[in-house]
This record gives C-alpha cells, sequence and structure tokens, in this order.
C-alpha cells in the first residue's frame, strides 16, 4: 500500500516556497514563506536532521564540514572552533548544528506546511524514526520513495514525488547503518538501488494523468544520469534538485542545452555505464540475499538504468523500428523536450517561486549571485600599450622611454654615487622550484619587467633622455632619498619627439632585450662564485678575507651591479644597498577570493584530509590594497615546495579560488 496524502489549499491561487540547504536555520524558513508570501515549502536536502545523540554517530570529517557551513556559527565562533588544538567534538553543541532539537520539542513551529527529501549529511537514525511514526512534527513532510503528497492549488493537482541522499555509485548497493531502504552513515547519507525501485512503484501505483508531477531530488538530473532515467520512467513533468552549491540557481531542460538528442542519450548513457561497473562486480553477492519482495525492487531499479531511449534515425524515427522501440521513441519525445528541471543555490543565497493560478505553474527564480566589486578597486597600471586610449596619450602618464634600458656589457664603470640608475632584479628562483615549475619562472621574470620601468635613466643614456623629458636625468648626481622626487621625475611630460622616435624605440627593445639575457647569464655566474666561496669557507680552506679578494677580482659593472656584500652587511655606497625586509618565502601562494575569508578557513582548506595539516606556516593579508583589506586577497606560505605544489593542486580544484606562485 502506498503511503500518501492529499493537500487541498482553499485558494485560486497560490505560491510554493522551494529552497534548498537550510542546514538546520529552521526558523529562517518561515521567513522565508512570509517574504513571498508563500501556501507551501518544498525543500530539496541538507534540512539538519541531527539531535543531540548524533553527535556520537557523525566523523571527524563531516563534523568539520557541518562547523565549517553552518549558518547558525558566527564567523568568530567558527574561527575560535576550527582553530583549536583538541578534538572538536569536544566542543561542538548541537545547538550550532540544527535547531531540530527545538522543531522536536515544540519551541520551534513552522507556519506552512514544509515538504522536504534529506541530503547528503543527515543522520539516518532520526529518518528511520520519521519512518517508524516515532517522531511527527506538525507542519514537517518527508518525501522518500514509499511515501507520496499531492497539492491541489490553483487548478492544478501537483504530485510531489521524492528522492534524498548523494548518489554515491560504489555505495548503491550499500545500506550502511540504515535498518530498512533507507541508506545512511555517520552523518551522511546515500541512495540505494532499491530506493530507485520502490521511488518507480510508487509512481506507478499512483499514476494519473490529470496530475502534475513534480520530482524532488538531492542530486541534480543534469549531473546525473540515473537521476535523469529515474525522472524519465517516473513520468515527472518537473524536477527541482539541489547538491551542486552555486550561487546562482539554474533552469533548463534537456533540449535547451544539448544540441541533439544523441546528446541526451549520450548523458544517459554515462550514468549506465558507471553502474553496471558496480553492478558487474557484486551482481552474484546481491542475488544470493535478495528476498522476492526486494527482488521486484531490484528488477524495477535495474529497468530504470537500462531505459535508454532508442537513437533516432535521420528520418526522426527509432533505427530497427520495432513496436516497443517506437512505442518507447513516442514516449521519450514529449519528456526530452517538456520536462523542465530547477537545480538550486543553497537557501543563504537564493530559492525558487512556482505561482500557480488557473493551471499556470510560473516560476521565479532569484539568486544572489556573485559579487564583482573587487573589480572597480582593481588598479592597472597605464602602460604604452595600455587598452585605455586616455592614459596612453596623456605625457603625464608616460613612462620614460628607456627607464629599463640597463648598463651595456663592456661600458665604463658609473661612479657610486650612479649606482641608483640600474634597475633592481628580484629574488632569484630556488633553481629546484625553476626546474620542476615553469611557470614560477615566468611569473618572476614579469615582476622582474614590472620592476625596471620604475627605476632613472642610466647614466650613458642621460643626453638622450633629455631631450625626452623637460629635467634631464643626471648620471653623476646623488640619488634623492625622497620617493616623491623619484615619482617626480618619473612622471614629468616629455617633451616633442622627432620623426624617428618609433623606430629608435624599437632598437631600444631589442637592444635592452639582448642586454638583459647577458646580464641574467652574469648573475648566475656571479652566485655560482657566492656558493663556491661559501663552501670553500664552510671547509676552512679559504681565510677569512676570500670573500673580500672574490669581490675585489670582479670588475666595476659587477660590483655596481652586486646586490649586497658577501658577508651579508650593507655595503659603504659602492653597491646597491640591500633592503631591511627578510628574504620573501619561495613557497608562497597567492591568492585571490571572490567573498573575504579568514586565516583560520585558508588553514582548513589546506588542511583538510592532509596528515601534516596542510604545512601551511604563515597567512597574510596585504592592507595595501582594497583586496587585501577586505581579505579577497592573500600569500599563504608552506613550508616547502612538496607542500606548496600540493596546495597549488587544492587551491585549482576551487572554484570560488584563484591562485598562483608566488
Amino acid at each position: 500500500m502506498v503511503n500518501t496524502t492529499v493537500k487541498t489549499f482553499d485558494s485560486a491561487h497560490g505560491r510554493i516556497l522551494c529552497i534548498a540547504d537550510i542546514r538546520g536555520r529552521l526558523s529562517a524558513i518561515n521567513d522565508l514563506a512570509r517574504e513571498v508570501n508563500a501556501v507551501a515549502v518544498i525543500h530539496t536536502g541538507d534540512f539538519g536532521f541531527f539531535e543531540a545523540n548524533s553527535l556520537e554517530r557523525i566523523n571527524d570529517r563531516t563534523l568539520r564540514h557541518l562547523t565549517m557551513y553552518s549558518p547558525l556559527v558566527s564567523s568568530a565562533q567558527r574561527t575560535h572552533l576550527l582553530q583549536q588544538n583538541s578534538p572538536l567534538r569536544n566542543s561542538v553543541d548541537i545547538s550550532i548544528l540544527s535547531e531540530f532539537p527545538l522543531l522536536l520539542s515544540g519551541n520551534l513551529r513552522l507556519n506552512v506546511p514544509v515538504y522536504t527529501v534529506w541530503g547528503a549529511c543527515e543522520d539516518v537514525i532520526i529518518l528511520e524514526k520519521f519512518r517508524a511514526k516515532t517522531y511527527e512534527v506538525p507542519n514537517l513532510h518527508i518525501l522518500d520513495e514509499a511515501t507520496t503528497h499531492l497539492l491541489e492549488l490553483g487548478s492544478v493537482k501537483l504530485r510531489l514525488l521524492g528522492l534524498g541522499g548523494a548518489v554515491v555509485p560504489h555505495k548503491m548497493f550499500d545500506n550502511g547503518d540504515g535498518q530498512a531502504t533507507i541508506a545512511g552513515g555517520q552523518g551522511t547519507m546515500w541512495t540505494t538501488t532499491l530506493q530507485l525501485g520502490e521511488l518507480v512503484d510508487t509512481a506507478q501505483r499512483v499514476h494519473n494523468p490529470s496530475e502534475t508531477r513534480l520530482l524532488v531530488t538531492h542530486a541534480s538530473p543534469g549531473r546525473e544520469g540515473i537521476i535523469a532515467q529515474l525522472a524519465l520512467v517516473c513520468k515527472a513533468d518537473l524536477t527541482i534538485s539541489a547538491g551542486l552549491h552555486f550561487r546562482y540557481s539554474t533552469s533548463w531542460n534537456e533540449f535547451s542545452v544539448l544540441a541533439d538528442y544523441e546528446g541526451f542519450r549520450r548523458k544517459l548513457l554515462l550514468g549506465k555505464e558507471a553502474f553496471d561497473k558496480v553492478w558487474d562486480s557484486v551482481k552474484a553477492q546481491v542475488d544470493v540475499v535478495v528476498d522476492e519482495n526486494q527482488r521486484v525492487l531490484l528488477d524495477k531499479a535495474l529497468n530504470v538504468v537500462e531505459r535508454i531511449p532508442p537513437p533516432l534515425a535521420p528520418g526522426g524515427a527509432p533505427t530497427g523500428t520495432n513496436h516497443a522501440k517506437e512505442a518507447l521513441a513516442l514516449q521519450d519525445e514529449p519528456m526530452w523536450k517538456n520536462c523542465w528541471n530547477w537545480n538550486l543555490c543553497d537557501a543563504a543565497y537564493g530559492s525558487l517561486v512556482l505561482d500557480v493560478r488557473e493551471g499556470r505553474v510560473s516560476a521565479e527564480l532569484k539568486s544572489q549571485g556573485f559579487n564583482y566589486a573587487y573589480r572597480n578597486s582593481a588598479t592597472v597600471p597605464a602602460t604604452p600599450t595600455s587598452a585605455n586610449h586616455n592614459n596612453a596619450l596623456s605625457p603625464a602618464n608616460k613612462l620614460p622611454s628607456k627607464a629599463h634600458t640597463p648598463v651595456p656589457k663592456g661600458a665604463s664603470p658609473a661612479p657610486p654615487s650612479a649606482a641608483h640608475s640600474k634597475p633592481a632584479t628580484p629574488a632569484p628562483v630556488p633553481a629546484s622550484s625553476s626546474n620542476t615549475n615553469g611557470k614560477n619562472v615566468a611569473t618572476m621574470n614579469s615582476s622582474a619587467s614590472n620592476q625596471t620601468v620604475d627605476r632613472a635613466v642610466p647614466p650613458h643614456l642621460a643626453g638622450k633622455a633629455s631631450t625626452a623629458s623637460s629635467k634631464p636625468a643626471s648620471g653623476t648626481g646623488t640619488p634623492s632619498s625622497e620617493p616623491k622626487e623619484l615619482n617626480q621625475q618619473k612622471q614629468a611630460p616629455e617633451s616633442e619627439k622627432d620623426g624617428n622616435k618609433d623606430v629608435d624605440g624599437a632598437k631600444d627593445k631589442e637592444k635592452a632585450r639582448l642586454e638583459k639575457a647577458e646580464r641574467d647569464k652574469q648573475k648566475r655566474k656571479e652566485k655560482k662564485e657566492r656558493k663556491a666561496a661559501a663552501a670553500a669557507a664552510g671547509e676552512g680552506s679559504v681565510s677569512a678575507s676570500a670573500s673580500a679578494i672574490i669581490d675585489d677580482l670582479k670588475s666595476p659593472v659587477e660590483q655596481i651591479k652586486s646586490p649586497a656584500s658577501a658577508t651579508g652587511t650593507l655595503s659603504a655606497g659602492a653597491r646597491t644597498p640591500k633592503s631591511a625586509k627578510p628574504p620573501r618565502n619561495p613557497w608562497t601562494i597567492f591568492m585571490r577570493m571572490n567573498v573575504p575569508t579568514n586565516e583560520a578557513d585558508l588553514r582548513a582548506f589546506y588542511a583538510e584530509g592532509v596528515p601534516d595539516g596542510g604545512g601551511v606556516t604563515k597567512v597574510y593579508f596585504p592592507t595595501t590594497t582594497g583586496a587585501g583589506r577586505a581579505q579577497k586577497l592573500a600569500y599563504v606560505e608552506f613550508g616547502d615546495e612538496a607542500t606548496m605544489k600540493r596546495g597549488l593542486e587544492r587551491t585549482g580544484q576551487c572554484p570560488r579560488h584563484q591562485a598562483g606562485h608566488r
């Protein structure tokens, strides 16, 4: 006997609120229903079926996940809970995971009927208590494979069919801690093959051509071929699902997003192939243990998987037409074109309202969406090739055309006071990193080229540069210690150029490229010399003055280019002074987020499922940019290259983050 109820609303017009992933904040259901004047609510999973006894049944990973995304936890409390050294379950209380105990005790009431399936994170024991009528809550109705509800409003008979849990192929024959057809354990729940069969049996028993069928699932038929096949078999007119956690809800039907009928068949075939791999491995064991009633449900489930629409010939008829194929094709054709699907974002970010009036079901879809305001604060440096026409033509925004030209090899050395005219060079990338990650080398080279444009004109080109600037650069003067004067010198408007300016600029660029390659080669040579000198000093074979002798043997040009003395102390002016800043950690990931975050969330993100805690040594939010102050931009430092690479791989899997090696 099918467990079914009929709810008739005394109105020719009604609005149904559809939401997903309320995550235990059950009091918000009343607020959301009041805002849209809904007479009923449909929920698609992750309702928050937890009570105090559930905590001991939830494994550590699921408990951490629930704490991290619970809307009942404040940001400060979440940070404290996730950062503490003691086990999380020692500090977590049921009140921060779900308001379901308040609903169960009567302290919280639902103002309108709520129809829900269970999601991927629920306590299976509680759902079995609802199935056994041990738990009953006014206005709360559980949709499952054995229970269906009929809503009559706005001249429409809306039949609700539901299937909860995540679709996990290798668990489709595993009940976990469940005692009947409901499957789950350790705080998670999933769909089983017997549930598919029982839902098909329920749908066939209550079938009525005058009804409009709405299939409610936690898994999306857009991603799961088996759920799409289930919708075909159940003859669903509409489907509502969740589980993808996007910031926008989606509305589609298969005909609108797939190029042809074969694309639809391919999705169903992929779902069948995934199921068949598991079924072939467990078939012998299942055949031994199933009883007669379960065999009926199993056969119905297998019919769902095997029910692939036949391919269509060019004329539109199924290939190798016989009566069975023709009947199946005629049945699937309207489903492929007319069944409409909605996948909802979390309740905190949006909802769907079905407005039913005079037999028409209208849809109002609302999503919070992405926040693109961060792009307004992004600063783009003005360059001669900038896409901004005003910046490209403004003399105040033009940089000296030869400011990046380095001292050519073999030129006579400039006096120490002119050392400031040499472009600064970034810290070299460690050999192991450059060999294993070509992208890192490209990043460092890009940084070097950006830094060179901010330097003064070298002395041997001072005469040429004077024609392009109202204030000529001096190659012999003492550099000013005030950054403002240097900026004024960089931004001084250029005077008119002669007719050969473009030709000279091209020659200068080519010359700069060749000289930069020569300079990089010289730097690598110097680095080898410093390493050799340090190794000799460690063995005691070189005296304390060895580094000074090596410096004396270098050419004057090399002395100008040396960033610091061999002893690590500041020079007396013969070289560019060494910065007092600590050396940069080479194992650093630069992250840009779409939403604000904090150090605890980032550490937890990299530490999830990793025995060493993720290897994060420091998280830094730069305060020099608007994105950094809003905690949407961060530098994450790691202890070694291996943990950094693992972090890069994990970051690349997350759509909310953009990352790169620094």
